[in-house]
């Protein structure tokens, strides 16, 4: 015998429930799972598809074939997105990864971003499309949340030091870094409004502590003096922990994010650890005092909710308006006139003559009637 279900108060008086709506938000997200779409850009050979395998502990590439000197010369500039699902603690994550191989290889490079941008573009463009279509409810997101770009730890036009023994003035001058190449700039500023950059120093094992301080100054110095816009991590409300704030504060000093990546395990003091072994010792990737590998993994997962929102907000509205705009530019006719006006008059004169034609057939049937029933009362009237 199964008996009713007793429904109590036991709460505090005056509780009404809504507080328990947070619950129910995380409830059907964790039901639903997550998506994020990833993009790598940069030099071939800076360590871009070991990074994202250390970040996620997956193998997005494990039938990857990487080509020689020969097949690099006439490579040309490709996409190629790889799909994962990931799972953990019951919260699933749908992560696609799209890398650039062949990105600045060639010779001549003034058109290797053109089908990043092109690409950006049609992920844009199929979610307009899917978005103003009948069917909105199972809608794949693959717009590009994120595009971490690696920058070269050698940097461009470096000063060599040459030790000049009768002139000691010229072993005192300062080392200048010129750490952007013209097509990192170029890049940047073709891509910092479409997408979340997030410029990352690679192979930071190359660099001493001083040499990696002098290199993200430089960097941030040139970016800022392009007028190229990375994504800026948001500031924490007043009402944060301390330690949040804490954590925000030293993820902003961290950018760009000087990183290693690893997949071999090796044997340190007795643990297991993810690093690099030289002759002069192990670069561990998870130590934050060898990489900011630890902060860049942090940030991505701290902020991926508000990589996303600024997608949506800033760069997804930024397309649509622009493509809306240049739809009613492009729909409109010599005199001015809208397409969509133009078919609607159209429309409207052609349903005028329609029920124009249906009234005077129903006007022509009305006067034979009435021919007939005229014709029937002079019968009548000469029958009596």
């Amino acid at each position: 015998m199964a008996f009713p279900l007793q429904f109590s108060s036991i709460e505090t008086p005056g509780y009404v429930g809504f507080a328990n709506l947070p619950n129910q938000v995380h409830r059907k997200s964790v039901k639903k799972g997550f998506e994020f779409t990833l993009m790598v850009v940069g030099e071939s050979g800076l360590g871009k598809s070991t990074l994202v395998n250390s970040l996620f502990l997956t193998d997005l590439y494990p039938e990857r074939i990487i080509p020689d000197a020969i097949e690099k010369q006439k490579q040309t500039v490709k996409l190629e997105a790889s799909t994962v699902e990931i799972e953990e603690r019951g919260v699933k994550l749908r992560l696609t990864v799209v890398d650039t191989p062949g990105f600045g290889d060639a010779i001549d490079n003034s058109n290797s971003f053109g089908a990043i941008l092109e690409y950006i573009d049609e992920q844009y463009e199929r979610f307009l499309r899917d978005e103003s279509g009948l069917n909105r409810r199972n809608i794949v997101d693959n717009r590009i949340h994120c595009c971490f770009y690696f920058i070269s730890p050698f940097g461009h036009g470096w000063v060599t030091i040459i030790y000049f023994p009768r002139v000691p003035k010229l072993n005192s001058l300062p080392l200048c870094y010129c750490s952007l190449k013209p097509l990192d700039v170029e890049f940047m500023k073709k891509l910092h409004s479409k997408v979340n950059i997030v410029p990352v120093i690679a192979k930071a094992d190359c660099l001493t502590k001083k040499e990696i301080l002098r290199l993200k100054c430089r960097i941030m110095q040139e970016i800022e003096s392009h007028g190229i816009k990375i994504y800026p991590l948001p500031d924490c409300d007043s009402d944060e922990d301390e330690d949040y704030k804490e954590q925000v504060k030293q993820l902003k000093e961290a950018v760009p994010f000087a990183v290693c990546g690893a997949n071999t395990l090796l044997e340190v003091k007795g643990k297991k650890v993810r690093g690099r072994l030289y002759p002069w010792g192990v670069v561990e990737v998870e130590n934050p005092d060898h990489c900011d590998f630890i902060k860049l993994r942090t940030m991505l997962i701290t902020h991926m909710q508000d990589l996303q929102e600024v997608t949506q907000e800033v760069h997804y509205e930024n397309y649509r308006s622009d493509r809306l705009a240049k739809g009613i530019k492009s729909g409109k006719g010599e005199n001015g006139m809208k397409s969509s006006e133009r078919d609607s008059l159209v429309q409207s004169s052609n349903a005028l003559n329609d029920k124009d034609r249906i009234l005077q057939e129903k006007e022509a049937e009305l006067r034979r009637m009435q021919e007939m029933l005229a014709q029937m009362q002079a019968r009548m009237q000469a029958q009596q």
